[in-house]
């Protein structure tokens, strides 16, 4: 195990005693023992909460403080919104980020998927279709969101997982949906669809170019183009 200072008595104690997801932590009380970290309640609490905030455990009533399996999410969305909450602009930049990540690992995500992994995807496509040809029209977010999110479901990489989600937390938080047409939608569930009959015929590399043709959609919404004005404005303000 790696001798890292991680800046916090807590999350030090948590690795030097070895913890494992599911373990209950000690009590504020014990804590704040000498047994345990030696430091006031109150100082005990705040690294408590950076730690909850992080995503790092959980605290319930009558349960307790338990470790929970890492994640990377947490810390990527606290940090995101963040971001976003200062400036939108910054959306366009993580999804940049968002369309490389999947682009480096595409090949890799689509080798794992499975036959059940095909069969939600397919599910995924009908159900948005549904949706959109509704006589009440319902924008599909969640398929949208799990579409994606289920072609690299199998990689075993927390970091690429991590950002992903956020990514589609943050899609969500800033509305691209809401501001978006009825042909967008169908668009975006016509490349869906190519992607997935490529990922099916074994085609990876054509499903690849469908779903980078895809995200440039993501240019033309009303939203991205105000977020892409602002930035211009400020550039020519300053």
């Amino acid at each position: 195990m790696a001798d890292i200072n991680l800046d916090s008595d807590l999350l030090n104690y948590i690795v030097k005693r070895g913890f494992h997801p599911g373990d209950r932590l000690p009590t504020l009380s014990e804590l704040e023992s000498p047994e345990h970290l030696g430091i006031n309640v109150s100082k005990v609490r705040e690294q408590l909460e950076v730690a909850r905030a992080l995503g790092l455990v959980e605290v319930r009533s009558k349960i307790g403080t338990r470790l929970k399996e890492y994640s990377f999410t947490p810390a990527v969305r606290l940090s995101l919104f963040f971001a976003l909450a200062t400036d939108l602009h910054y959306f366009e930049q993580f999804s940049a980020v968002r369309t490389h990540l999947e682009v480096a690992f595409w090949h890799e995500a689509c080798k794992l998927l499975q036959e059940s992994d095909i069969q939600e995807l397919r599910g995924y496509i009908l159900a948005a279709r549904a949706k959109l040809n509704d006589r009440h029209i319902r924008i599909p977010l969640d398929e949208h969101r799990a579409f994606h999110l289920t072609i690299f479901k199998h990689l075993e990489n927390p970091f690429v997982l991590g950002l992903l989600e956020a990514y589609w937390d943050a899609y969500e938080a800033v509305e691209l949906n809401r501001y978006a047409d009825f042909s967008y939608h169908q668009q975006v569930w016509d490349y869906h669809e190519r992607i997935l009959n490529a990922i099916c015929a074994g085609d990876f590399d054509a499903a690849q170019k469908a779903f980078i043709e895809h995200t440039r959609l993501l240019h033309h919404q009303p939203r991205m183009q105000d977020m892409e004005n602002i930035a211009i404005e400020t550039e020519v303000t300053e």
